[in-house]
């Protein structure tokens, strides 16, 4: 019985859905369009003001980058032609391909990049890192220009070509000199797509047309890297909160793509003969809690140790994938199954709920409000907020869950507010293993209070160990200091790690040539 009324519920919801958005006739019928379901909505089209992934996945439409990492962990050039190092270190120059085009119609410059990397490099936890080390921007001509360094920077390609947030976009210059706090309103670049601004209503769908005059590259794509042959006129992201509707809409043919099925919905999936189901994500994703460091509680270790000791990796695994097909546990700050990975201080992650409950004696917890965020809209965020909320009200604290949308969630954990004067305690998020996998990526690992991402933690230890691994000169090197960063990271919880999971996709059978990657990309993919 409840199995037909979810698929009552579904059927009747999807026919308001199609109803809605037209999809016996639209203007776009004579097109190629590919319709897509993502993970959440569209709240916001900055890449470089947030570190959300769905933000980011509009970035790689109508943005395009200096340099992109490859299948092989191999950066790139993407937009830039030819590249040279002075032999003392202290300068790089680039010069970018010629005749790309802006959407505007607008030539790239050298300008263009120089600016937009100014402003992404202020907010995004690698730029920082290098902007640390930039004396200034040169523009030398049209199409050239160079970083000058205070000191050597040998990691630069590697941090122009980061896969995931937040990832290095070229704007027009008149866009990259907006104030980097201040969210950018004009979507204007020079990727593959163009972002058809007037129809885009938050909520409930995005729309991007195919840009006639880029210009891909020559080399077959690897992940986001290599020539971006666009194949479809037109991409459609449908905004579905609802998994279940999502599912019936891929299942009539009303999509094309849903990027993140239910898990419990992935047999049923399975069972159609026109849809594929594939794991396009080989590394997986790492789930984790974030702590606000601001405020009580969790301004004292002691505190978060005993959130952390108390974390059954298992419930929360469980809860979100179910099956163990798609999960494993993972005590490291570093993938598992990565370079780095170490099962240092595994055993504060032990999930024994009475040695949590004696360390939170010895805080200075006074029974203070924990209010944990959750996007209802995101089921992999959501679920593990409710796993946390049952958790801590067992371990003894005063916990409150504010369940909302994911773009009310991001507007709320930007607050540096008090929880109880509209900040926060805790929420849930994942990150793709890419952007964990060192410490030059590894944003939440980062120490450095309010530049530092959501949940601002002071961390000098974690600053100076990250340094010393940035400067090391052997592999060997860096793997002992990752030690002592896990180390370091099991004594002061930035976060905690809640397990190791892999997301399918699913899409219909007459959709082909969507690129294995961790970030959905929308050239190279056809429909037939």
């Amino acid at each position: 019985m409840k199995k037909t009324f979810h698929r009552l519920a579904a059927a009747t919801a999807l026919a308001a859905f199609a109803a809605g958005f037209g999809l016996a006739g639209d203007a776009s019928a004579q097109q190629k369009v590919l319709r897509f379901i993502p993970h959440s909505n569209l709240p916001a089209i900055d890449p470089v003001a947030t570190t959300g992934y769905v933000v980011r996945n509009h970035g790689y439409l109508v943005y395009d980058t200096l340099f992109a990492t490859d299948a092989n962990f191999k950066i790139q050039p993407q937009m830039v032609d030819k590249w040279s190092t002075s032999p003392d270190g202290l300068r790089w120059e680039f010069t970018l391909r010629s005749g790309m085009k802006f959407h505007d119609g607008t030539p790239v410059r050298g300008a263009d990049a120089a600016a937009s990397i100014r402003r992404w490099s202020a907010r995004d936890s690698f730029g920082q890192t290098l902007a640390a080390a930039v004396a200034g921007y040169d523009v030398v001509n049209e199409l050239t220009f160079a970083i000058r360094l205070t000191k050597p920077f040998p990691l630069m390609i590697d941090a122009l070509g980061k896969l995931s947030s937040q990832v290095p976009f070229i704007m027009p210059e008149r866009i990259a000199n907006t104030d980097p706090a201040t969210p950018i309103q004009d979507a204007t670049g020079s990727g593959p797509f163009r972002f058809v601004r007037d129809q885009w209503v938050p909520g409930q769908k995005a729309v991007y047309e195919k840009f006639a005059d880029y210009k891909p590259r020559s080399e077959p794509p690897s992940w986001a890297a290599g020539g971006k042959v666009v194949k479809v006129d037109r991409v459609e992201w449908r905004i579905i909160p609802d998994g279940a509707v999502a599912a019936a809409a891929l299942t009539q043919g009303e999509v094309d793509w849903l990027e993140q099925p239910l898990f419990d919905l992935m047999p049923q999936l399975a069972r159609n003969r026109d849809i594929s189901l594939e794991q396009i994500d080989p590394m997986g994703s790492v789930a984790m809690l974030r702590f606000n460091h601001l405020h009580p509680p969790f301004n004292d270790a002691k505190v978060r140790q005993a959130v952390q000791m108390a974390v059954n990796q298992s419930d929360y695994l469980q809860a979100i994938a179910g099956s163990k097909e798609y999960y494993k546990e993972c005590k490291s700050v570093f993938p598992c199954g990565t370079p780095l990975s170490s099962d240092v201080g595994a055993a504060a992650l032990a999930g024994n709920l009475d040695r949590a409950k004696a360390i939170l004696k010895e805080s200075s917890y006074k029974n203070e409000k924990v209010i944990i965020i959750s996007p209802t809209d995101i089921p992999t965020n959501h679920v593990q907020s409710l796993v946390t909320e049952d958790l801590l009200k067992r371990l003894g604290m005063n916990v409150e869950l504010v369940a909302t949308d994911w773009g009310s969630v991001l507007a709320r954990r930007a607050s540096r507010n008090p929880a109880e004067q509209g900040g926060w305690s805790i929420f849930h998020t994942w990150w793709v293993g890419p952007d964990l996998v060192n410490p030059a990526l590894h944003a939440p690992l980062r120490g450095h209070g309010a530049a530092a991402w959501p949940g601002w933690p002071t961390d000098p230890t974690a600053e100076s160990l990250r340094d010393r691994w940035l400067a090391a000169a052997t592999a060997a090197e860096q793997t002992a200091i990752a030690r002592q960063i896990q180390e370091n990271a099991v004594k002061e919880v930035p976060y905690v790690t809640t397990g190791q999971f892999q997301q399918p996709t699913a899409f219909r059978k007459n959709v082909t040539g969507i690129v294995i990657s961790p970030v959905p990309f929308f050239w190279n993919v056809d429909k037939r």
